[in-house]
């Protein structure tokens, strides 16, 4: 499934659609997870508007493909690629955590296209794998995708899922590592450090693919080889940049939910708008 120039540029305008539509959902004055959503933008183009078996006319099909964002404190960036499939209406975006409105902080079944409710950490891996299992046995040609945090890779839980995938030989799993380098409080590496994650990943009996997280190509690239791994499980480890796109949050555990101010907010606005000039 290789694309031509213009599906790139498709794909790259559809992320930066998804970063104005965290800012839509965040808005001013309000706590939102803004850098963990925003490293995850090209993957989840990648992922919805050309990869996965998805549609918002196929939400009840048993094939289509399922993904689990284990990080679901990143939920505003999985909301916008369904709002922009077309799952719920746009007002949703505005109602965000609040009691009247659809959007949770974190991902909730009620949802449309949302298959688990995450947020505790470690737990998306092995929910997904179950899926993945499940399916093999109905013998569908469903993949399911989970998606990791970096700081996540210290639950416990999560290392029990993947010996588990590799030992049940688990190859319709492919699992993300959104390697963006920063957790809530500060570095990775400073509150809980594991070096060396790729090869952790292969001691594990993963086949592990390493890219670039805001390359489209290498993202659909990697995503195509961990389509054709058999007989174990696949993880692309996504090299990010936490709160990419907007330079206030780049790198800044602040932003990991952090609130933006009117002055902020406009600045990520004018940021956005310049890169939609140079990618038009």
């Amino acid at each position: 499934m290789g694309f031509s120039i213009e599906k790139k540029k498709e794909l790259e305008r559809a992320a930066l659609k998804l970063r104005y539509d965290l800012l839509e959902m965040i808005g001013v004055g309000i706590a939102g997870h803004l850098g963990g959503s925003s490293s995850l933008a090209e993957t989840m183009a990648v992922l919805y508007f050309h990869q996965m078996r998805f549609s918002a006319a196929l939400l009840k099909d048993p094939n289509r493909d399922r993904l689990v964002l284990s990080k679901g404190h990143a939920a505003l960036i999985q909301y916008a690629a369904l709002c922009e499939a077309g799952c719920f209406p746009r007002s949703e975006l505005k109602r965000v955590k609040r009691l009247d409105g659809l959007l949770q902080g974190h991902p909730d079944m009620s949802i449309p296209g949302i298959e688990a409710v995450t947020g505790s950490l470690g737990q998306g891996l092995s929910i997904a794998l179950g899926m993945a299992l499940a399916l093999r046995l109905d013998k569908s040609p469903a993949r399911v995708y989970a998606v990791m945090g970096d700081g996540e890779q210290s639950e416990g839980q999560l290392w029990e899922a993947a010996m588990a995938a590799a030992n049940f030989k688990v190859d319709n799993l492919t699992a993300f590592l959104d390697w963006n380098k920063v957790q809530a409080t500060g570095p990775t590496k400073d509150i809980f450090s594991i070096p060396n994650l790729a090869e952790k990943w292969v001691s594990f009996g993963w086949q592990v693919f390493t890219v670039d997280g805001h390359n489209i190509e290498q993202i659909n690239e990697g995503i195509e080889k961990a389509q054709k791994v058999k007989g174990k499980p696949a993880l692309i480890l996504l090299d990010t940049i936490k709160g990419k796109d907007f330079s206030f949050a780049e790198g800044n555990p602040a932003y990991h939910n952090g609130i933006l101010t009117e002055e902020l907010y406009a600045q990520a606005v004018k940021e956005l708008d310049a890169i939609q000039v140079r990618i038009a």
